[in-house]
């Protein structure tokens, strides 16, 4: 049973320049972190003592176990706070920039289509199917003094004056 994988697009020359690059790339990454290694060595050899185990009794290795799981303790509780204020300063920073949006052109029918697929039949003209209104005259009353429209309208007189008026006696 054969296998056919796609031939690779890449030119063997640049397959290997690639690969060079990559090597060289992981040799000083290793470099930088031999260097990092040994100066964190030589600070911990200034900064801690060697401890002088021999000739001590159980209680006092107790001890000195105590006082290391304690200063441990501290380390990673100041690891842990260090971690977490790195996250608010990055997120205080507003490290995710929100792109600016393009204005697309795109037709009724492309809009459908991408919707909807190709399930659409032919091509729908939005305004056809659209109400044509017609504009009305709206005739306004002109109101002139409103005390006066208020006594005129108040009590049976009025009301039958605002139905004769909206066509209700016929």
């Amino acid at each position: 049973m054969y296998c056919f994988q796609p031939k690779c697009k890449i030119s063997a020359s640049r397959k290997l320049s690639l690969k060079i690059l990559l090597l060289t790339r992981a040799t000083e990454d290793l470099e930088a972190e031999k260097t990092a290694n040994e100066e964190q060595v030589r600070y911990l050899r200034e900064k801690l003592p060697p401890l002088q185990l021999s000739g001590l009794n159980i209680d006092d290795l107790q001890k000195v176990c105590k006082e290391i799981h304690e200063k441990i303790h501290v380390v990673l509780k100041n690891y842990r706070d260090i971690n977490k204020l790195k996250l608010k300063v990055q997120d205080l920073g507003g490290k995710f920039k929100k792109p600016a949006l393009r204005k697309v052109r795109v037709s009724a029918d492309e809009m459908l289509k991408a919707l909807f697929g190709s399930k659409t039949k032919g091509s729908m003209d939005l305004r056809a199917n659209l109400k044509s209104v017609k504009k009305e005259d709206i005739k306004q009353e002109k109101v002139g003094d409103w005390r006066k429209n208020v006594e005129a309208m108040s009590g049976m007189q009025g009301r039958k004056k605002m139905f004769d008026a909206a066509g209700g006696a016929q």
